[in-house]
């Protein structure tokens, strides 16, 4: 089974200094229809004004990433790590039996858009964690960014999930084989792309279930995210 969740659909929040999508519920935004999708949590897009953010706030027990599209992200936490996310960065923190970080965009004259996602762990009360890495575009194929093992140089998180980017125009195709045992999200952040048949926009998501095949074609500068989810 497949599932469209256009844009639209998601629930939106303006503070102001920061506009937010929610594709599942978030802070104000509550649909019980729409709690999570396996493991899956949340998935904020944000738009962070310039020289605004998130002042030193509180997690646990979570595995939070967090994917810049354009800008740049400040981040400091209580165990020391002070770092600028940038696009093509990937952060992982693992929340664990409790971390206190803050977020800010640090550009005096640009908005930062960004991607925070949040997975469910496998473990709980673990030691806090931090990872960030840079990867480089690979037009036209999935590339795994995150994974449990960090395998093919991803970052590791500390849950029975994983995470692909991808690129995708024109002739391009793309195939997974799937474990109809386990759930499949994909979200597509800009363009056109066609999953399984099914046609996404930008912001739309499309929700696997119960499937054994991933097919990603027809693209139109299409930027994708790709998660891999336990049920």
């Amino acid at each position: 089974m497949i599932t469209l969740r256009q844009s639209q659909e998601r629930g939106y929040a303006d503070h102001g200094w920061l506009k937010s999508h929610h594709s599942f519920s978030f802070a104000g935004y509550y649909d019980p229809a729409h709690m999570g999708w396996g493991n899956l949590r949340v998935i904020n897009e944000d738009c962070i004004a310039a020289g605004k953010g998130f002042g030193t706030h509180a997690h646990h027990d979570m595995e939070i990433i967090s994917y810049v599209l354009s800008g740049a992200l400040a981040h400091q936490d209580n165990m020391g790590n002070g770092t600028t996310i940038l696009p093509g960065d990937v952060q992982r923190m693992s929340a664990g039996r409790g971390i206190k970080h803050s977020e800010f965009n640090q550009l005096s004259d640009a908005n930062t858009h960004f991607f925070q996602i949040w997975i469910l762990p496998s473990v709980q009360d673990i030691t806090p964690g931090y990872e960030q890495k840079t990867f480089a575009v690979q037009p036209g194929l999935l590339q795994l960014i995150a994974s449990p093992d960090g395998s093919k140089e991803s970052i590791t998180i500390h849950a029975d999930a994983s995470l692909y980017r991808g690129f995708l125009d024109g002739a391009d195709q793309v195939s997974l084989e799937l474990n109809p045992k386990r759930k499949m999200y994909v979200h597509l952040i800009c363009g056109i792309i066609h999953v399984n048949e099914l046609v996404l926009h930008a912001g739309d998501a499309a929700l696997l279930d119960n499937e054994s095949s991933l097919n990603l074609d027809h693209a139109q500068n299409a930027e994708v995210l790709v998660f891999d989810l336990a049920a």
